[in-house]
């Protein structure tokens, strides 16, 4: 069963744009051994929810990453002709150009936000892992790539890799990546997830594809699974 889908969002009030240069916020959990934390995961949701949608998963993680604090930041847009959820960036427009303007434009301010959490915590990106969903996967897997000191792991569920052709030139880390694709995804082609392998593989990544068979777009536990694991090594955490 999907613990994520697009019919499980929770409904939001309504939400205006907030000016694009402010620190993002939205809801953070402290590390569940109560101390100082030693990891940041940082959630990125999909269009049409907010930060609350991936928070969540939090807990579960948190028993494998004790020591893991983690952020689910609201992206800053309102969805036109939506009474509740918010967007990373428009994508009504499905044209890839207009979705690659868009990842580009919304990137900085999640830049920003990965920032000033790392050194509010005294961490560094190799203390960071991003896991992101539909629109915030390829968030994830553009700015993840696009560091200027390279993550723990990247996490992609239900999502593409925007402007694949430019890659190549402009890839400045390789994290380990993991992609999980529902088989049976309406919403984003499961065809994106070969594709996004193949490219990232080019591109000189350690990536592992995951297909979830009759998966819709969402995360099941299965694929939740392989996230906690790939975190777990990537953090040189032990895996009981």
């Amino acid at each position: 069963m999907p613990i994520i889908s697009k019919r499980s969002k929770r409904r939001f009030g309504k939400r205006r744009q907030i000016i694009t240069d402010a620190l993002l916020t939205g809801p953070c959990r402290a590390a569940a051994s109560g101390g100082a934390p030693k990891q940041l995961v940082v959630f990125l949701h999909g269009r049409g929810a907010n930060g609350d949608d991936l928070i969540g998963l939090a807990p579960a993680m948190a028993q494998h990453l004790p020591d893991a604090m983690f952020l689910s930041p609201d992206a800053p847009l309102s969805v036109d002709g939506f009474s509740s959820g918010l967007q990373w960036f428009d994508s009504g427009n499905r044209d890839p150009e207009h979705i690659a303007a868009g990842v580009r434009a919304a990137a900085p301010a999640i830049d920003a936000y990965l920032d000033h959490h790392l050194a509010e915590n005294g961490l560094i990106d190799a203390d960071l892992a991003i896991f992101g969903f539909s629109q915030g996967c390829r968030m994830t897997l553009h700015l993840g790539l696009r560091r200027q000191n390279c993550p723990a792991v990247l996490l992609g569920f239900s999502g593409s890799l925007a402007a694949p052709e430019a890659l190549a030139d402009e890839i400045t880390v390789r994290p380990p990546v993991l992609l999980v694709h529902g088989e049976a995804d309406d919403v984003v082609p499961y065809s994106s997830l070969a594709i996004a392998e193949a490219v990232l593989k080019d591109a000189g990544v350690e990536v592992e594809a995951v297909s979830r068979p009759g998966l819709g777009h969402g995360i099941d536990n299965e694929g939740f699974g392989f996230a906690v694991a790939h975190s777990m090594r990537a953090f040189d955490v032990p895996i009981a």
